[in-house]
């Protein structure tokens, strides 16, 4: 990471989202897209475990689940990363949208217990298609963007991402009881089919694609650019520190499996007229609520107190990943629903707060020719620490551990990624030469 020269002080408040939305018409239309498709995404995660859970009765089948829609990430990333850096990313996503179309509708062909194992194989599908899809997205941020826009342009992802999940858990838990999963899936891939349609609208240039020959299938299988880029990140440790934040948000998979049984089991919501198992899956989504909140207010508030300070990003994320293990902890001694929704929204103050400013972190010093295979390993590492967390909760808990004992031990976990990013921030005082020089 070389020294940046000293950004414009653009405002990081709502005056600014507004002005970034109404004047970036780019931007607009991914920002658009990713509403669109992020709330029919949590539709339908939320029937899809609450589905699994009601057919199989085992917390491990949601944790399957999980690491099939995370964890491809990190194998197939390598080769989305060459891609992306080699053809143009819009198109990218624009064919990842459209594959995840047909394949959510197949997920209607699931009717019983004997079929429930076709569930597997389409997660796998539309998470190779996520491959591809979010290291574009990430990547074409500082080409539809000034870099003084940066930080803004992520902090408003950030903050849509999260009132997507609030909207698409709470409401999603509420159409799923209502009109059925069927309707769920419907509404999933129409959302995918009107973000094709908004970005395929988009206008902007690609460096990276106009400088590199036609991609051919025989690229695939050569691993040198994935070699080049994994030289290129291993070159500047302060570069290689950053690759790896995402991935200490150890919680990320954990929380997934342990909502789903805490609020079946602990936080079941009792309503005149709803019977357990439909206000189990509310009780479910109040909790993914609550971290879809978190999620939200976090990066609203730390965002303008970082601005566009490499040093009080760093700082930032620190900070984040201890503010997720207090609200951990706190879950697992939540005595009701809103004491248990609090914690998870303290938690996930700190997560998104880890999660934007690492992404503004690699986008504001990785060169473009790089982006794609930088934000491939970026996400591969992150799912993979998600998909491990998944399935240990599961098994924890399918082997009869407290999903309270499971919540606190989560909490206690991250002292770990808090203290090796502590000392990963020495690197930023020597100069980039230096700080590389062991590596070399």
């Amino acid at each position: 990471m070389e020294p940046q020269p000293e950004l414009e002080r653009t405002a990081i408040s709502f005056a600014g989202y507004v002005r970034l939305v109404r004047q970036n018409r780019n931007f607009r239309r991914l920002w658009m897209a990713q509403i669109v498709s992020e709330i029919g995404d949590w539709f339908y995660t939320l029937s899809i475990y609450s589905l699994l859970l009601q057919l199989t009765g085992r917390a491990s089948s949601v944790a399957l689940a999980l690491i099939l829609q995370v964890l491809p990430q990190t194998f197939v990333g390598p080769t989305a990363g060459v891609v992306n850096d080699r053809i143009r990313r819009k198109h990218v996503m624009i064919a990842a949208d459209l594959a995840r179309v047909v394949i959510v509708l197949a997920m209607l062909l699931v009717r019983s217990r004997s079929l429930v194992w076709l569930i597997y194989p389409l997660l796998l599908l539309e998470t190779i298609m996520a491959a591809f899809f979010e290291p574009a997205r990430n990547s074409v941020i500082p080409n539809i963007t000034s870099r003084e826009d940066v930080v803004l342009a992520n902090t408003l992802s950030s903050t849509t991402w999260s009132l997507n999940l609030v909207m698409g858990a709470t409401l999603g838990g509420i159409v799923a009881a209502l009109l059925g999963r069927d309707a769920v899936f419907v509404l999933n891939a129409l959302s995918f089919l009107a973000s094709a349609f908004l970005i395929r609208g988009m206008r902007f240039e690609e460096p990276h694609a106009e400088s590199s020959p036609p991609l051919r299938v025989k690229d695939l299988f050569d691993y040198s650019p994935m070699l080049e880029g994994v030289r290129y990140v291993v070159g500047d440790r302060r570069l290689l520190a950053t690759v790896f934040v995402k991935a200490g948000n150890l919680m990320v998979g954990v929380s997934w499996v342990l909502f789903t049984v805490m609020g079946q089991k602990y936080f079941p919501v009792q309503l005149h007229g709803v019977d357990p198992q439909r206000g189990a899956m509310l009780g479910m989504s109040l909790l993914m609520g609550a971290r879809g909140v978190g999620a939200l207010l976090g990066p609203l508030f730390s965002a303008p107190w970082a601005g566009h300070n490499d040093s009080r990003l760093r700082l930032g994320i620190l900070l984040g990943y201890l503010i997720v293990g207090v609200g951990y902890a706190a879950l697992g001694g939540a005595g009701n629903i809103w004491v248990a929704c609090a914690s998870v929204v303290l938690a996930h103050i700190g997560g998104s707060t880890v999660w934007v400013f690492s992404t503004s972190l690699l986008q504001l010093n990785t060169d473009d020719r790089f982006r794609g295979r930088v934000f491939s390993a970026d996400l591969g590492f992150a799912m993979l620490t998600i998909a491990i967390g998944a399935y240990l909760c599961g098994v924890f808990l399918d082997w009869g551990a407290s999903a309270r004992v499971v919540a606190v031990a989560t909490g206690l976990l991250m002292v770990i990624p808090a203290a090796l990013w502590a000392g990963a921030m020495r690197f930023w005082n020597v100069p980039g030469a230096e700080a590389s020089a062991e590596l070399d």
